[in-house]
């Protein structure tokens, strides 16, 4: 059991691999995310904000938050749903605080599933684990 534990775990490992390479020549790569851990209900990315995640007040922009939230999503969804198209229906955002910058994490977890929509939450906190934000997402099968 152990034998076929550490196969699934290198087979998942294997294909979050190419999931990030592929990722790198798309928006997720614009932005600079990463994935920290990822399965079919949860996931870890984060972030190094740097100047160009930044809006006018020096502040990381609720856009790049939103991105995040839709990013770590998005990637549960594809792994919950492999081979599966999908597109995010719904969106809610809850900003709490901001953020000068610095690394920041981002973790969904599927909520609810159904034949052609899941339901998820994500959380985006900084470093020292300040929630920046929260939100949920519905993300529907073509």
């Amino acid at each position: 059991m152990d034998e076929d534990r550490l196969v699934q775990r290198a087979d998942q490992a294997g294909r979050l691999s190419r999931l990030a390479e592929l990722a790198q020549a798309t928006f997720w790569g614009l932005l600079g995310c990463e994935i920290v851990q990822a399965d079919a209900n949860k996931a870890t990315i984060c972030l190094d904000a740097s100047g160009k995640h930044l809006n006018l007040l020096g502040i990381v922009h609720g856009g790049v938050q939103m991105s995040l939230l839709d990013n770590a999503m998005g990637l549960v969804v594809m792994l919950a749903a492999p081979g599966e198209k999908t597109v995010t229906a719904n969106m809610n955002t809850q900003f709490l605080a901001s953020s000068k910058g610095g690394v920041l994490f981002c973790e969904a977890e599927l909520v609810h599933r159904t034949d052609r929509t899941l339901t998820l939450q994500a959380k985006v906190r900084d470093e020292g684990g300040k929630l920046l934000a929260w939100g949920s997402g519905a993300y529907r099968l073509t």
